[in-house]
């Protein structure tokens, strides 16, 4: 047990000088989830335009819910396209990608403040039942736009303390 306990205080001794610093310092009160509560995301189109914007959404509104400062932005591409052929030339697998360009814009001055990307994909078996496959590509749309969101989030909160003024 003393061993053990030893290793442990060698191992977090190095880790404690790293200069890792958390990103939500404060949890729900601090600055960056205050300023990611400040985001109003714009509509975005179609469906999966409104699962992403839901997602944002639900994902900002947990962070708090300030005066919007700021507006987010969304162009989505969603594709699909076959991968592989059976001996019929049927396809038998599909990829369904979704990119998603965002501009982070501050409503005061008009200025576009962050300009990036997100994107995923994910792979789908194509079945004999087109019921199964249609449900398959609306599922896998579904966790693709809850990767979206996470990832633009994600992005928004690195931006959020690079703008954070530095302490002593």
């Amino acid at each position: 047990m003393g061993r053990l306990l030893a290793a442990l205080v060698a191992v977090a001794v190095p880790l404690s000088g790293c200069g890792l610093k958390p990103l939500y310092t404060g949890g729900g009160g601090g600055p960056i989830a205050a300023t990611l509560g400040e985001i109003a995301v714009a509509p975005i189109e179609g469906k999966a335009g409104w699962l992403v914007s839901g997602a944002l959404r639900e994902r900002l509104a947990a962070l708090g819910g300030g005066t919007a400062r700021y507006r987010l932005n969304v162009r989505l591409d969603d594709r699909i396209i076959g991968l592989a052929a059976r001996s019929d030339d049927s396809i038998a697998r599909e990829r369904r990608t979704l990119r998603a360009r965002y501009q982070l814009i501050d409503d005061a001055s008009g200025t576009v403040v962050l300009d990036a990307t997100a994107g995923s994909d994910a792979g789908i078996d194509v079945v004999g039942s087109e019921y199964a496959t249609i449900a398959a590509e609306s599922t896998a749309l579904e966790r693709l736009s809850e990767t979206i969101a996470d990832q633009i989030v994600a992005r928004l909160a690195l931006y959020a303390r690079r703008t954070q003024p530095t302490r002593p």
